[in-house]
């Protein structure tokens, strides 16, 4: 047990000991503060104290500032004719898409008209008696005959072909055959 009390006696030199150390730090501490308080204040003039640079480098200060204000200027000029450029870039564009429009309805009613005469050609040849068509079919060059003959109800298209001569007949029909073979499958 005396070791006991022996330990416990030690840890209360311990903190006792860091007890004085803290009060005294404080009470440094605080005269440190006051004597800070009363110190005299440094002016603030000094820095102001600073030497006029070189004349050199004033000078190319001055020239780089004057040769940034160049730039600037010209970024300026650039950005302004950018500008304007692609206001008119804008209103062409506009033009050409009116222009197309304008041009795709013209294509639009070119092809009904042109339709309307295929159309009305056929009728025409498929009213025709079969032997005075297959005479003018006989005439006409393998692959517009085959357009028409294509296009005709199947019924008036055998009977002009029977009229015609058989190579001329099968040169239509290889043609009328091949007509859609390159078209895509998938």
């Amino acid at each position: 047990m005396t070791a006991r009390k022996r330990q416990s006696g030690r840890s209360v030199l311990v903190v006792l000991s860091l007890i004085l150390t803290s009060a005294g730090a404080l009470r440094l501490g605080s005269g440190i503060g006051v004597a800070l308080a009363n110190s005299p204040l440094e002016t603030a003039a000094a820095p102001l104290d600073c030497p006029m640079p070189p004349a050199a480098l004033a000078a190319a200060l001055a020239g780089r500032e004057a040769q940034v204000k160049a730039q600037e200027a010209a970024m300026a000029e650039r950005m302004a004719a950018l500008n304007l450029a692609d206001q008119a870039i804008t209103r062409r564009m506009g033009e050409l898409q009116a222009a197309e429009d304008e041009l795709k309805k013209t294509l639009a009613i070119a092809d009904g008209a042109s339709e309307k005469d295929l159309t009305q050609l056929t009728a025409v040849y498929e009213a025709m008696k079969p032997a005075d068509a297959a005479a003018l079919f006989q005439t006409m060059a393998p692959e517009f005959a085959a357009g028409f003959l294509g296009r005709m109800q199947p019924a008036s298209a055998a009977a002009v072909m029977t009229g015609m001569k058989p190579d001329k007949a099968y040169e239509i029909s290889v043609l009328l055959a091949g007509r859609n073979a390159t078209a895509p499958k998938n």
